[in-house]
């Protein structure tokens, strides 16, 4: 082995890669430096540990497993301390435990296998977001998880004729009507007080099919809209079709995985933009005169809606500066 190899496998070794699971009230921590699993509290006092004991041991990489918004502090606190640090999605890690034979799962093997993902998959390092893509993100979840709530209101409405039941069902549904649009206005009111909120907001509600709520959530859920190309946003939205080929087989191409609650939004948005705008009711046209299946037809404009949005951020166009963006949208 040459000197210039030898010390490029020295540096490899040297690199510290981290994985920490994430529980209610607990962080469990594997180092490729360290045997034994370590413990922190899930707390300020447990979180100011790791900080402390990671500015100093300079990881290469930091993996944090995405776990319902339990991992949120300890992100942003390892954000905020300028740490190497990825986000992952719990289904990739289970596939590569999986692949690494790995069957059993408890929170000390997590963590052992979130250390060696960071290793070998190379994954993308978070972002540090400012405070009110935080609080616009909390506004918007919270309305979704209301929404969904009051969804299933109004099934339970449909399934009942007792008058008692059907008080109590209407008193939840006007309180959670209330809630719903109060919520609303404190996300209008804080993209208004953002600069930078405000203008993206006023661009991407320029598209006809694009309203409040598609724009909030991807002010506050899609924060690389405009900073990546178009095979890349479509997958984080999970619109993009992936092969299922294999020897003589040709399997359909399928979309997967993404941020399901972005792709859900830009679904209704999409079956907006296909009766009223006009770029895309042509492009669905094209589709269905060609014999596509209506479910191909759909995903397929939400991810010409989507590329189209990311080409409009991405060069500050507006709707109705739309000779360079029809132009892109209509060779992509």
């Amino acid at each position: 082995m040459n000197t210039q190899a030898s010390s490029t496998a020295a540096n490899a070794v040297d690199l510290l890669y981290v994985g920490i699971d994430v529980a209610q009230d607990k962080l469990d921590l594997a180092r490729d430096d360290a045997g034994p699993v370590q413990t922190f509290t899930n707390d300020p006092a447990g979180i100011a540990q790791v900080i402390e004991l990671f500015n100093a041991a300079k990881p290469a990489v930091i993996v944090v497993e995405a776990t319902g918004g339990l991992e949120r502090r300890l992100l942003d606190a390892l954000l905020e301390a300028e740490l190497p640090t990825a986000l992952v999605h719990p289904g990739r890690v289970r596939y590569f435990a999986k692949g690494l034979g790995i069957l059993s799962k408890t929170d000390r093997i997590d963590a052992r296998v979130l250390r060696r993902f960071g290793q070998l998959a190379a994954p993308r390092l978070a972002e540090k977001r400012g405070k009110n893509q935080v609080e616009l993100q909390a506004l918007v979840v919270c309305r979704r998880q209301l929404n969904v709530t009051r969804a299933q209101q109004y099934n339970r409405r449909g399934a009942t004729s007792n008058k008692a039941a059907l008080r109590s069902v209407d008193a939840v549904i006007g309180a959670l009507d209330k809630q719903i649009d109060s919520l609303d206005k404190q996300i209008r009111q804080l993209v208004d007080a953002d600069d930078d909120f405000k203008h993206l907001d006023k661009l991407l509600q320029s598209v006809p099919g694009v309203g409040p709520t598609l724009s909030a959530t991807l002010l506050a859920e899609l924060s690389e809209l405009g900073q990546t190309d178009r095979r890349q946003i479509g997958a984080l939205v999970g619109v993009a079709p992936f092969n299922r080929d294999s020897g003589k087989f040709a399997g359909k191409r399928a979309i997967r995985g993404g941020r399901t609650a972005v792709r859900c939004v830009t679904y209704m948005a999409t079956l907006a933009a296909m009766r009223f705008n006009p770029l895309i009711k042509a492009f669905a046209q094209r589709l269905k005169e060609a014999g596509k299946l209506n479910k191909v037809v759909i995903v397929a404009c939400m991810r010409k809606l989507i590329t189209l949005l990311n080409a409009m951020v991405r060069d500050g166009l507006t709707w109705q500066q739309l000779e360079t963006v029809k132009k892109f949208a209509a060779t992509h």
